[in-house]
């Protein structure tokens, strides 16, 4: 297993990354508060909020207080922060450290002026994208032989 580094914590998944957004917007929240603000957007279960806060909390992203039976967050990083460490890895992920190549990319406006030219090599092919699979109704239907009806 790799070993986490010290930063892995703002490494946040797109499900962290919505309830941190909400707590945000909300300053500090239950994850009453913080499910009601994602309704909008995505229908989740209060349990599934609960565990994303629970792992956000064990990661040192929140902070939590006990208030009664349920608990209260609060971010413990601002929205910066975690952007800032999103952009390092992917310009580190896609760019090789230079921000610079990240810039001249953006700049381009489009991925083909960007995408630097490999030089072509003997049996390579281009990579196409597989066909598109059949619905199970459209496959179903294909396949009953009409005498049997």
């Amino acid at each position: 297993m790799a070993r986490k580094t010290p930063n892995h914590r703002f490494d946040l998944p797109p499900l962290e990354l919505q309830c941190m957004q909400a707590l945000w917007a909300l300053g500090k929240g239950s994850v009453r508060e913080i499910r009601s603000w994602l309704l909008s957007e995505r229908p989740l279960a209060y349990t599934t909020v609960m565990t994303v806060m629970d792992r956000l909390a064990r990661k040192g992203v929140v902070g939590r207080e006990k208030l009664g039976r349920a608990h209260l967050y609060r971010p413990r990083f601002g929205e910066n922060q975690i952007r800032d460490r999103a952009l390092e890895r992917l310009v580190a992920n896609f760019f090789q450290g230079s921000r610079a190549d990240l810039h001249q990319y953006l700049s381009a406006g489009t991925t083909e002026a960007a995408k630097p030219q490999a030089p072509s090599a003997p049996g390579l092919q281009e990579i196409r994208p597989a066909p598109r699979r059949q619905t199970a109704g459209t496959r179903t239907a294909a396949r009953i032989d009409p005498s049997l009806l």
